[in-house]
């Protein structure tokens, strides 16, 4: 499993879209709004494309 740390989260909007995001792309996910995380349970291309969503919904990542 892979912890992304989104400082930008801040609302169940956000939530809302990367879950939206993620889920289409058939990822297994996890969204934590009071932890500004989401945890990516894949492998190395499962987390690649998570950031890349991630990011294309304007969310800049960081791996905890």
């Amino acid at each position: 499993m892979t912890v992304l740390k989104a400082e930008d989260m801040h609302c169940e909007k956000c939530v809302e879209r990367i879950t939206k995001s993620l889920t289409g792309a058939g990822l297994d996910f996890k969204v934590s709004l009071a932890d500004k995380t989401v945890t990516i349970d894949g492998c190395e291309n499962c987390v690649a494309k998570a950031r890349e969503l991630m990011d294309d919904l304007g969310f800049e990542t960081t791996v905890v």
